[in-house]
């Protein structure tokens, strides 16, 4: 035991796969910790926050501020401003007055504004452009305008008495407060999703429910393929010609068609992880027990097996003592495999809506789902899918990774 050990520890690929498996557990164990608190709660009101920090615009201007003056703070202002959108939209202006903007580099603010300030009239009247256009620009003049020409902002309240707006205070451009100054401040580091729930959060407990349903799963395929090659390879005759009928048939089937089958006839309210996992495992066994049952029949006319035979050894200590010992490396990368098949499954029913009842946990499949009902794909929203993909990859991998490496070690025939 300890010299196979030995070869598994030494196995570059397992110890990979091993490492990065183990990191993703990991993670699944300590971020809850620091970040506690249901993973489905809905923390914001709109779709699809972006990756950042946010403060409460509240307790930021009623925190005490200190005075900047930094030398790039207007150009930064100013280019936060103007968006892709705008940029273009000036071009478009500068064509329709047969402007030269050759070698013009809209990325650059300053050259595009000088050359903006320099042409640009609020009373022109370019030949084709509709009037909600020139509206567009006159309020994106205005407001460049107004950013420049703004140096505070003023703060009022109603008075209680006359009911007349009174000054509070006012805000400087040179005010600055510190970020630890601040009430409220919520780090999101892969933002918000569609429902406004936060990401990471919600990939950490997905992970986990996903790697779950996996296991599950893989147990269950494991154990019904293992039970049925070893009686089809072991008995034999009969025995054998029914398993592999029943294996035939489901194998003739494709295995998918028959989950979603089966995940449909179930209902949406009775579908949980735990059933889910369930159908998995009772629909992926027929390729271990067909690989199970080959071992087998290499194994049954061994001398040792038949020495166990004539001594009146039972068939569960035929079976347990001198085949399934033989065949235990195998039986662990089967299951590897089935764990990896079982999320990979769990992805592909979410994504087409058939996965766990989407309001009791959150997994990889259904997060998918919900990124592609609610187009993140299609307007730029890339925290909501990418990160997801990113991890069932980094288990598929790992897991094939282990898989491979165990596979070099107890196969002959791929050892160098």
């Amino acid at each position: 035991m300890k010299n196979i050990l030995r070869q598994v520890l030494h196995s570059s690929k397992f110890v990979a796969g091993f490492i990065i498996f183990g990191l993703i557990l990991l993670t699944m164990l300590i971020y809850p910790l620091i970040n506690p608190g249901n993973p489905l709660e809905m923390i914001g009101v709109g779709t699809f926050a972006r990756p950042g920090t946010y403060v409460s615009v509240y307790d930021s201007v009623t925190t005490d501020t200190r005075t900047f003056n930094l030398s790039d703070a207007e150009d930064k202002r100013l280019a936060k401003q103007l968006s892709d959108e705008d940029r273009v939209a000036m071009l478009e202006w500068f064509g329709a007055m047969d402007i030269d903007v050759s070698g013009l580099d809209v990325s650059d603010t300053d050259a595009l504004l000088d050359l903006w300030r320099a042409h640009y009239d609020p009373d022109a009247r370019p030949a084709g452009m509709t009037n909600a256009r020139r509206n567009y620009f006159r309020r994106l003049n205005n407001a460049l305008l107004e950013l420049e020409a703004s140096d505070v902002f003023v703060l009022a309240e109603t008075d209680d008495e006359t009911g007349e707006l009174v000054q509070k205070s006012q805000i400087s451009k040179t005010d600055y407060v510190n970020v630890n100054d601040v009430a409220n401040v919520k780090t999101l580091p892969l933002g918000t999703d569609n429902f406004g729930r936060d990401v990471l959060k919600e990939l950490v407990s997905a992970c986990g429910t996903s790697i779950l349903i996996g296991l599950i799963a893989g147990v269950i395929a494991t154990f019904l393929g293992l039970l049925l090659g070893l009686l089809a390879g072991y008995l034999g005759g009969l025995t054998d010609d029914l398993i592999m009928f029943v294996t035939n048939v489901f194998t003739v089937i494709p295995s998918f068609v028959l989950l979603i089958l089966i995940s449909y006839s179930i209902g949406q309210e009775q579908r949980g992880a735990t059933v889910v996992a369930m159908v998995i495992g009772l629909t992926s066994w027929t390729w271990t027990a067909r690989s199970v049952r080959s071992q087998v029949i290499s194994l049954r006319n061994r001398d040792h097996v038949n020495l166990s035979r004539l001594s009146g050894h039972s068939l569960p200590r035929i079976i347990l003592t001198d085949i399934l010992p033989y065949i235990a490396s195998y039986v662990v990368m089967a299951f590897i495999l089935q764990v990896s098949s079982g999320i990979l499954a769990e992805a592909q029913l979410s994504l087409l809506g058939l996965g766990p009842k989407t309001t009791e946990v959150p997994t990889l499949g259904l997060m998918m789902n919900w990124a592609m009902l609610y187009s993140a794909h299609l307007n730029g929203s890339w925290w909501a899918y990418f990160p997801v993909i990113l991890t069932i990859t980094l288990i598929s991998f790992s897991l094939n990774l282990m898989n491979t490496g165990l596979d070099q070690v107890f196969n002959p025939t791929l050892r160098d």
